[in-house]
């Protein structure tokens, strides 16, 4: 029994080293101009909860801390990290037309309020990306300001 024991420890501690082999590839990239932060006035207080709270999913510069050098948690990491920048890439925000940059700020809103983002493992992780209720009332002030003026800025335009 306890060469069994044994025999199955050393086998795992094998699979867990062999597994640090095969790292996905990091998200880190230098910010360019499409990046929402060039493109837009954004104020500090946002670009501090953006930072904080979005864009370690949501760009393509990701901070990593060390437990995303982990197998297999960088894997999960980086899966989150993919289906954030599928749904929303505030590196690209230049990219987009108006119409999807309205969009993508009432759905910012309507995440922060609903409490649905950041992700609740990623609050428990990272303290400061939880969000206080003054945070996303100003994030929320900020994403209809954001629209209501690139809203009228297309209507110039035609």
């Amino acid at each position: 029994m306890r060469k069994t024991l044994r025999l199955v420890g050393i086998i795992l501690v094998l699979g867990l080293v062999t597994l640090q082999f095969f790292q996905p590839e990091k998200n880190q990239a230098e910010r360019t101009n499409k990046h929402i932060f060039e493109v837009e006035q954004v104020p500090a207080n946002i670009q501090t909860v953006l930072s904080n709270a979005c864009l370690d999913c949501h760009s393509n510069a990701t901070h990593y801390t060390w437990y995303n050098k982990i197998a297999p948690v960088s894997w999960m990491v980086n899966e989150h990290i993919v289906e954030g920048k599928d749904e929303l890439n505030f590196s690209e925000w230049g990219n987009m037309d108006v119409f999807e940059k309205i969009t993508k700020l009432e759905e910012v809103c309507q995440e922060a309020e609903r409490k649905t983002m950041p992700l609740k493992s990623y609050r428990f992780m990272h303290p400061k990306a939880k969000l206080s209720e003054e945070q996303i009332s100003e994030l929320c002030d900020w994403t209809t300001k954001l629209s209501e003026e690139l809203l009228a800025k297309a209507i110039a335009d035609q």
